[in-house]
């Protein structure tokens, strides 16, 4: 498989790995279908639901594609941390957004999407990756000196 292909999440931990991982585990978003479980001292999500993950994916793929130029994303490089992060939930409250769900779950906002327009490559692109780009991640708290 091309570097490029596949699910930035994806690593070691097997085929069942969920897609959008670190927007779950930055909070980001939920998932219905997300099941946590431990391996060895680490927390891995996986996904319940084998043609819900190849949804994930495909929406992953055209995520990466859409904001490329956005994002000054290299081909078939591998994104930084800092990159998936602003990919998954960026893209993820972008396609909230553009579907005015209220609800942010991410097998959730598929299934609507796949119903209102039918192909993932005909949903507002450009409004989904403004969304993106303005994402920021949450603003660490520092303790309070004594």
């Amino acid at each position: 498989m091309n570097r490029d292909d596949g699910p930035t999440s994806a690593c070691c931990h097997g085929a069942s790995s969920c897609v959008f991982a670190k927007a779950l585990f930055a909070r980001s978003a939920p998932c219905g279908l997300a099941r946590r479980r431990a391996v060895a001292e680490r927390e891995v999500i996986d996904c319940a639901s084998a043609a819900a993950q190849l949804d994930c994916a495909a929406l992953e793929r055209r995520l990466r594609e859409r904001a490329r130029f956005a994002l000054k994303l290299r081909t078939g490089a591998p994104l930084l941390h800092a990159q998936a992060l602003r990919l998954q939930c960026g893209g993820l409250q972008g396609l909230q957004r553009a579907l005015a769900s209220a609800s942010a779950d991410v097998h959730e906002l598929l299934r609507l999407a796949r119903q209102r327009h039918g192909d993932l490559d005909e949903l507002p692109w450009s409004h989904i990756v403004q969304a993106l780009v303005q994402w920021q991640p949450h603003a660490r708290r520092r303790p309070a000196r004594p």
